[in-house]
């Protein structure tokens, strides 16, 4: 199976997950996280999704799964503990046209959720085209050791600087060079030293004055 890899924009959008015990919990997690409007359909749910659904995060419909759920969802999401009732949401979400995603069972999914390792902005994603997920997971936790949070930082201060620049009228390939001159020059070893004294000199010599560390990313922010 060859997957075709995206980032979805969700922000808004209303996502289905049916099934409240662990599994469903950290998918809702997750899909509150990127912005989705969520709905949660189980006769059970877990005491975090009880207080998301109290803080008016999430909609919680405590009750067994009804065909109707899916109507007028972007996302479904499966996860039961019952296969039949698992594949019954997938064949939903299919006549639909619906992305569906059925948690463990890689055949009744139209798409699959890698391993992802979080650094704000920073999206690793881990896909074994559904292999193996131990194996995708202990990539992530590999990945986790190597990219700490100095490259949050990073994106933070790179967005910054692309937002000046393009306010200023410069087109995104004319600073492409830039940008490659600060990599190259080590910023992200000053970000995670806190060497935010030689970032100052290094964003002067490549960009010139008004770009300094404390006015692009006015709340200053360190590694600890």
């Amino acid at each position: 199976m060859k997957y075709y890899p995206v980032n979805l924009d969700i922000r808004g959008r209303k996502c289905l997950v049916v099934g409240g015990g662990a599994v469903g919990t950290r998918k809702v997690s997750t899909l509150v996280k990127c912005g989705a409007k969520v709905t949660v359909v189980s006769p059970v749910v877990s005491s975090k999704l009880t207080d998301l659904s109290a803080k008016g995060v999430i909609q919680i419909k405590l009750r067994e799964y009804c065909s109707s759920d899916v109507n007028d969802m972007f996302l479904v999401i499966g996860a039961t503990s019952d296969e039949k009732l698992n594949f019954r949401i997938s064949e939903d979400a299919e006549q639909k046209n619906l992305l569906c995603n059925i948690a463990d069972v890689p055949e009744a999914c139209n798409f699959i959720l890698p391993a992802i390792v979080t650094r704000g902005d920073l999206i690793i994603a881990i896909s074994t085209s559904g292999n193996s997920p131990a194996f995708a997971k202990k990539l992530r936790k590999t990945l986790e050791k190597q990219f700490g949070e100095e490259y949050a930082l990073l994106l933070n201060l790179m967005g910054a600087i692309r937002k000046k620049l393009l306010a200023n009228a410069h087109e995104p390939e004319a600073h492409k060079h830039l940008f490659e001159q600060l990599l190259d020059a080590g910023i992200l070893d000053m970000i995670r030293d806190n060497k935010i004294a030689d970032v100052n000199i290094l964003l002067l010599k490549t960009l010139g004055k008004g770009y300094s560390f404390e006015t692009l990313l006015p709340e200053k922010q360190v590694i600890d």
